[in-house]
C-alpha cells in the first residue's frame, strides 16, 4: 500500500508502534499481536489492527506478527530505511539545538545543511553542519535535491521562509516557528508548536491548584 493511501493519524500512529516494538525483547517476544500492542500503548485494538494491516501482510490468528518482521515492515513503509536530507532554516538557539539532535537518524532523516539572515552565523558548523546565507539555500537545495524542510525561525520571516521553500520544490516542512503557514495543498506542514504545549501543561497545573 502506497504511504499517501493511510490518513495521517494512522501515519502519525505508526513511529508509536515502531518506538513500542523496537523496546521489547524480540528474542522474550518473538511474536506479537495487534491487542498487545494496543494494551500497552492505550489505543484501541480494532484500530492498531487496522493500522497494521495498511502496512504489513504478516499478522496470523492467535499468533499475531512476527516481531522483527513486522518492525521492517513498519520502517520499510515509512521510508526509514531510504535517508532523507533536509535544510533547516533559523540557526539561533533552537536551531542550534536542531542541529546538535541525532534522533532524526532514527527516522531516516538527515540535516545537510542549515541557513540564517545573520551574517555572522555563516560559515559556522554545528555537529558537522554548516549555516549558510539564506540567499545560497535556492541553489543548495537544487544542487542536493532537497524537498524536506525544517523552520526554526521566529514568527515573521516563517510565511517568507516558507515560500522559499515552497518555490524551491520542497513538499514537507516541519515549523517551529509560531506561525500557521500558508502553502500549496501538495505540499504537508506539521506545526511544533512549544509555546502553546507549555500553556497548556502549565494551566493544567493551576488548574489542579484550584
Amino acid at each position: 500500500m502506497d504511504i499517501h493511501s493511510v490518513s495521517p493519524q494512522t501515519l502519525k500512529r505508526l513511529p508509536m508502534y515502531l518506538r513500542f516494538l523496537t523496546s521489547i525483547s524480540a528474542a522474550e517476544y518473538p511474536n506479537i499481536s495487534a491487542t498487545a500492542i494496543a494494551d500497552a500503548l492505550g489505543y484501541y485494538d480494532v484500530q492498531v489492527r487496522k493500522d497494521l494491516a495498511a502496512v504489513s501482510s504478516g499478522g496470523r490468528p492467535k499468533t499475531g506478527y512476527v516481531t522483527e518482521n513486522l518492525i521492517k515492515d513498519i520502517q520499510k513503509f515509512l521510508g526509514y530505511d531510504k535517508q532523507k536530507y533536509a535544510v533547516l532554516v533559523g540557526a539561533g538557539n533552537l536551531g542550534h539545538a536542531l542541529l546538535s539532535y541525532e534522533g532524526f537518524k532514527k527516522y531516516g532523516l538527515e540535516i545537510s545543511a542549515a541557513f540564517d539572515i545573520d551574517e555572522k552565523l555563516w560559515g559556522e558548523c554545528i555537529h558537522g553542519k554548516q549555516i549558510f546565507s539564506v540567499d545560497d539555500m535556492e541553489e543548495y537545495c537544487k544542487n542536493h535535491s532537497i524537498t524536506f524542510g525544517i523552520i526554526s525561525s521566529p514568527a515573521k520571516p516563517a510565511q517568507d521562509i516558507a515560500n522559499k521553500l515552497v518555490k524551491i520544490g520542497v513538499k514537507s516542512i516541519l515549523n517551529f516557528a509560531p506561525v500557521n503557514l500558508r502553502v500549496p495543498e501538495d505540499v504537508m506542514v506539521e506545526n511544533v508548536d512549544i509555546a502553546s504545549s507549555v500553556v497548556l501543561l502549565c494551566c493544567h497545573i493551576t488548574g489542579n491548584k484550584s
